[in-house]
């Protein structure tokens, strides 16, 4: 799941707590604004609806320096303008991955006589709440500034332990897991946050649905390049036609390893060597029973029974 879209998903579940951590204390109720600006297909990360005479509190979450951030900005105001002529704005860009590029740096958009600002937040300077009010800046904890992010880890997985609600518990749990992979191992953030389970979360679903379709379409690519290249020796169409099925097999391999790492950390080389051999349907249904797995001794007893 892409880091913008985690960060897009905490605003849209705890707005209030965006709206107070950005611009203070907030009249309420805080409420989410669609992101459709014009009839054209340009949406904005979030917008925020600050009370009911406030104004609005736009966010865009950049991971990496974006030259075209200035404009945007500029863009989205305008627009926001149109729509709700009677409100202010206040816009604020957060940087999540620490860097020395300047563009994280330019809070103006600048064309002959027109000239607009808007407020920039570069996580790594950022001293976030710690207390349990802020939920929700948990998952940015790691990102902020403090001395060393692999002790904040293990402090934020205290706290998400701490939740009494299972449900916020998940997806802030799966929202940590993936932005602290912007500082740290994956391998390290799986055996920090062990204890916690994110399988039902909003968040894992989304992000183990993407990496299905990452691998189907590597698998897809994969094959009919190698089907073209059979295809010039024994004929396009029965070239192609193995090709496909045997990218396919290769990318669903590929993914479930990918799986298989990150759950249970690095395998043996015959165990991996088994897990390639199987076929499309063997490999699905280990995609599925991983789920479960706690132990390479399970992944063994799995494919025992194959």
């Amino acid at each position: 799941m892409a880091y913008d879209n985690v960060c897009k998903y905490l605003a849209e579940r705890f707005p209030e707590q965006f709206a107070r951590w950005l611009v203070g204390e907030v009249a309420e109720p805080v409420q989410m604004l669609p992101t459709e600006l014009s009839e054209e297909p340009v949406r904005a990360d979030s917008v925020i609806l600050l009370g009911l005479q406030q104004g609005i509190l736009h966010l865009e979450f950049q991971t990496d320096p974006d030259p075209e951030i200035p404009f945007r900005m500029a863009d989205y105001r305008l627009r926001l303008y149109r729509k709700y002529p009677q409100l202010p704005v206040h816009q604020v860009v957060i940087y999540l991955r620490k860097t020395t590029s300047e563009r994280v740096f330019q809070t103006s958009f600048r064309l002959e006589r027109l000239s607009h600002e808007f407020e920039v937040i570069r996580l790594w300077e950022c001293n976030l709440p710690t207390n349990v009010d802020w939920p929700a800046l948990l998952p940015f904890r790691v990102l902020s500034q403090v001395e060393d992010p692999v002790e904040t880890l293990r402090e934020v997985v205290a706290e998400l332990e701490r939740l009494p609600d299972p449900s916020k518990q998940r997806e802030l749990a799966a929202a940590t897991a993936v932005l602290a992979g912007l500082a740290l191992d994956r391998g390290l953030i799986r055996q920090i946050m062990r204890s916690l389970d994110m399988r039902e979360s909003v968040i894992y679903q989304e992000w183990r649905s993407e990496a299905l379709r990452e691998g189907l379409e590597a698998g897809r690519k994969e094959g009919l390049q190698l089907g073209l290249q059979q295809g010039l020796q024994q004929g396009l169409q029965q070239g192609l036609q193995q090709g496909l099925q045997q990218g396919l097999q290769h990318g669903e391999a590929t993914l479930v390893l990918r799986l298989l790492r990150r759950k249970l950390g690095s395998l043996d080389p015959a165990l991996e060597n088994r897990i390639w051999a199987l076929p499309p349907s063997q490999l699905e249904a280990l995609g599925e029973a991983l789920l479960d797995f706690n132990s390479v001794e399970d992944l063994t007893a799995w494919l025992a029974r194959r």
